[in-house]
């Protein structure tokens, strides 16, 4: 893949993409997620970020404002309480904006499944995009967690869907 690339730079100088594939690429690679941490799963969440594993390597930065943010981590048992705020904090997002559902509690409502006061899934509130299984996720699956959304928004379609007509 790379000698293909190598040797088409060397024979005409230039590239050809298609404009969705540069802005997908360019999102993908700079992704800043908002950090929801409602429970321990922050804490690995922190580790992931921190030196050992190093995230800012994938371009992405943790945010502490929604509207700086693309990507939404919940990270922990949701409660009913907490259940607007999380879907305030999602509100005010810009587009295109992906969640990420970190930890047995976010995904089903782990060891508080059949409490009152758990809702049981993040995904009943907002539309999860990658689901990271564990209790508590290790760092490896945070990070194999954003790889895969990676992916999900290269193989994503148009970009200007609104802006022009594809013939």
């Amino acid at each position: 893949m790379i000698e293909e690339l190598h040797q088409e730079v060397s024979d005409r100088g230039f590239l050809l993409t298609s404009a969705d594939k540069l802005v997908n690429w360019g999102r993908s690679m700079s992704m800043w997620p908002m950090t929801f941490g409602l429970a321990c799963c922050a804490v690995e969440m922190m580790n992931a970020g921190a030196s050992r594993y190093d995230l800012d390597r994938f371009g992405v930065v943790f945010r502490g404002s929604p509207r700086q943010s693309d990507v939404i981590i919940v990270a922990g048992t949701l409660t009913n309480k907490m259940a607007p705020a999380l879907r305030k904090v999602y509100d005010q997002m810009p587009e295109p904006r992906y969640v990420i559902s970190m930890g047995s509690c976010a995904n089903g409502g782990g060891y508080y499944h059949y409490s009152y006061s758990v809702v049981r899934g993040c995904d009943r509130i907002l539309p999860v995009d990658v689901y990271i299984p564990g209790c508590p996720p290790t760092a490896e699956a945070v990070m194999y967690g954003i790889m895969q959304l990676q992916k999900k928004i290269n193989r994503e379609g148009q970009v200007y869907s609104g802006w022009r007509k594809r013939v």
